[in-house]
């Protein structure tokens, strides 16, 4: 059975990036196999693994509703939820060293809640091939909220350094409270971090939070540049800041210690 990481926090803190390298690393150390979901409508975790996605479940939610709307019959004995999870399947690309399946973004009216059903379920069958399940969830707390996700076993919380985005993540810790999710490690990254240091306010924050604070990422010039130029963050030399940072508090997480212990 896979063990299950959950990336979350509030829109524009880097949570994608910082998923994206944590995927590396692991896949660096052989820490296989992985399926990385991008659980984010507006999806770019392949953009910062340097991954080309052909489908993804935006586009198969929109195959569906083109063909309920024109009377387009699906195959003879194939019901839709046969269908969408056939279309899932083949939606999971194929990365370096893992495979990716990408939520993406309808273009057409309607909700995503069938068909995040379908995703959890999806999850949930596909769980026995990887050896880890890294999620990167949309901004926000829907998932967590409509128990997309299904099983937890650790959850990495991300912030940058300013008082909203701590309560943010907050908020999303309170959420796993009151819904009684049982989830063994709730760990906060914080992020972009000027000199790799938090300032007292943001540290104050975080203690009023109740949050577990496992490391700090600095703010990294090469990572503005990356992006800027729309190279994959996975491509940043072993010696910038973030890359270092981040391979620190990996190793504090103890991945492999808390995958055997579940």
């Amino acid at each position: 059975m896979a063990f299950n990481i959950a990336v979350a926090g509030k829109g524009g803190v880097g949570k994608t990036s910082l998923t994206g390298m944590l995927i590396e690393y692991l896949v660096a150390e052989g820490l296989g196999p992985i399926l990385a979901v991008d659980a984010d409508a507006n999806a770019n975790l392949n953009e910062v693994l340097g991954e080309e996605v052909d489908l993804s479940i935006g586009e198969i939610k929109e195959e569906v509703n083109r063909a309920e709307m024109e009377g387009v019959p699906l195959p003879p004995g194939v019901t839709k939820t046969d269908f969408l999870r056939l279309r899932l399947n083949q939606a999971v690309a194929e990365g370096n060293g893992y495979d990716l399946l990408v939520m993406g973004r309808s273009q057409g009216a309607g909700c995503y809640c069938y068909v995040n059903g379908i995703l959890k379920t999806q999850l949930d069958m596909l769980a026995s091939n990887y050896q880890y399940i890294i999620v990167d969830n949309e901004a926000g707390m829907e998932h967590l909220s409509r128990g997309t996700l299904g099983r937890i076993d650790m959850l990495i919380l991300v912030s940058d350094c300013s008082r909203r985005g701590i309560q943010a993540v907050g908020r999303i810790k309170e959420l796993v409270a009151e819904l009684k999710l049982k989830v063994p490690v709730i760990k906060l990254i914080v992020n972009r971090a000027p000199d790799g240091v938090l300032n007292e306010g943001t540290a104050e924050e975080i203690e009023k939070q109740g949050l577990d604070l496992i490391g700090v990422v600095p703010l990294d010039q090469n990572v503005f540049e990356y992006d800027a130029y729309g190279k994959p963050l996975v491509q940043l030399p072993a010696d910038s800041p973030a890359k270092v940072a981040l391979r620190d508090i990996v190793n504090k997480l103890e991945i492999i210690k808390n995958n055997k212990n579940k």
